[in-house]
């Protein structure tokens, strides 16, 4: 067994500087660190137990991330729409209860990176286990 000490989801995107733009100020995404330097360096983000890196460049010719998705926790999935809305962010898929207890809402990245942000009811299984 493979013993993983840590882990990331490493985006390539067409443009870096729009999509930090995104992930760090649309989002509000706080910064984990950078490294190296110009329009080309990389941030890293945190995400909740996790990380998105975004890092170096992807030709826009051949860029697709056809099954890529990223699922976002958040405490209040209706306030998150509405302060997206007001910064202008398309929002794909408005708050809606999921047949499987989530209330999901859905937007892209700048590249069409698909991003659901979820907010877990109280008494859902993720949640709450009943003794």
């Amino acid at each position: 067994m493979v013993h993983v000490l840590g882990s990331r989801v490493l985006l390539r995107p067409t443009d870096p500087e729009r999509s930090r733009a995104f992930y760090g100020e649309t989002l509000g995404l706080a910064v984990h660190r950078e490294f190296g330097t110009g329009p080309d360096r990389g941030t890293v983000y945190f995400l909740g137990g996790g990380f998105l890196e975004v890092s170096g460049r992807a030709d826009p010719a051949t860029a697709t991330a056809p099954g890529l998705r990223l699922w976002l926790q958040v405490a209040d999935v209706r306030a998150a729409y509405e302060e997206l809305r007001g910064r202008g962010v398309e929002v794909l898929r408005p708050p809606q209860q999921e047949p499987w207890g989530l209330i999901e809402m859905w937007i892209a990245d700048p590249d069409g990176v698909r991003i659901v942000l979820v907010e877990v009811p109280a008494d859902h299984p993720l949640r709450y286990r009943p003794s």
